[in-house]
Formats: structure tokens, sequence, C-alpha cells
């Protein structure tokens, strides 16, 4: 059988086959950065709500061993709400530099990372 494309019908087919490839990789790698780091977040909130659940367990035992040594309970639970209340203005005050960018710039390494094979 013999090939009736001309050169020019050969080299726009070729191009359009590079086109939906080059495309398709772009999704891919694309799917393949999202999920890093969407599964870089997941393990990591994984973590946190662990050590909140433990420091939530010891503030509370803090709190009744507070009240315990100033005579009644609640005062415990008045001190280490109120340190916390401080620890929460502070973090309001700095959150750009403590939370904002410190998160940011972890997303973007995350997304520029060279891929590993």
């Amino acid at each position: 059988m013999i090939d009736n494309r001309t050169p020019i019908a050969t080299l726009f087919e070729r191009a359009e086959d590079y086109g939906k490839t080059t495309l398709k990789l772009i999704e891919l790698n694309a799917i393949d950065k999202s999920a890093d780091v969407i599964s870089s977040l997941v393990s990591r909130l994984a973590v946190i709500m662990t050590v909140v659940l433990s420091i939530l367990i010891i503030n509370i035992g803090l709190a009744l061993w507070i009240g315990n040594l100033l005579g009644e309970i609640y005062y415990g639970f008045f001190i280490i709400g109120g340190f916390y209340a401080f620890i929460a203005i502070l973090l309001n005050v700095f959150r750009d530099q403590l939370i904002k960018y410190p998160v940011s710039n972890s997303i973007i390494k995350q997304m520029l990372k060279p891929k590993t094979v």
C-alpha cells in the first residue's frame, strides 16, 4: 500500500500527537505534585492531631494539679486558660513570620521538588 499523505500533512499529524502527549504529560505531572503535597499535608496533620491531643490531656492534668495546690480546682484552669490566651495573642501578632511564610515555603518546596525515580 502506498502512503498518499504529503510531508506537510505528516508534519501536522506529528505536531498534533506531540501537543496531545505534552498536554497529557503536564496533566500527569500536576496530578503527581498535587498528590505529593496533599499526602504530605495529611501526614503532618495526623502528627499534629496526636500532639494536640497529648497536649490537651497534659494540660487538663496540669490544671487539676495547679488547682489542687491553690486550693480550688478552677484556679488551675483559669491559669492554664490565661497562659493559652497569652500564647494566642503572640501567635496572632507574629502569625505571618511563624505560620504563613513557613507553610507557604513548604508547599512551594514540595511543588518544585524534582521528581525522584
